[in-house]
């Protein structure tokens, strides 16, 4: 099994910065793609960004030019720096990561975190 455990968000004025943080661990070959996704209450998940393996990013358009994803294959972390907050960015994020958990086969399998809240008050 793989486990994904987030960290950071909390609370801030709006234009102030937040870092959220994903470690995943367990049974874990390879991952592909780490993203974030976000869900505000009332509202169905959305994608915030995506990264993979090589480094390659894919935002929103709601956040791009404010928000900035990055990992660390070598420790299979992933951040989201996100600055200019607004309270539209009020929302639980989730960690998401594709995984290959064996060098047996080419399948991967979808793991999500339990999500952080972010609030940003106007």
């Amino acid at each position: 099994q793989v486990q994904l455990v987030e960290s950071g968000g909390g609370l801030v004025q709006a234009g102030g910065s937040l870092r959220v943080s994903c470690a995943a661990s367990g049974r874990i070959f390879r991952i592909n793609a780490m993203g974030w996704y976000r869900q505000a209450p009332g509202k169905q998940r959305e994608l915030v960004a995506i990264i993979t393996s090589g480094g390659s990013t894919n935002y929103a358009d709601s956040v791009k030019g404010r928000f900035t994803i990055s990992r660390d294959n070598a420790k299979n972390t992933v951040n989201l720096q996100m600055n200019s907050l607004k309270p539209d960015d009020t929302a639980v994020y989730y960690c998401n990561a594709d995984v290959r958990t064996t060098y047996l086969s080419t399948r991967s399998q979808n793991y999500w975190g339990q999500g952080t809240q972010v609030t940003v008050s106007s």
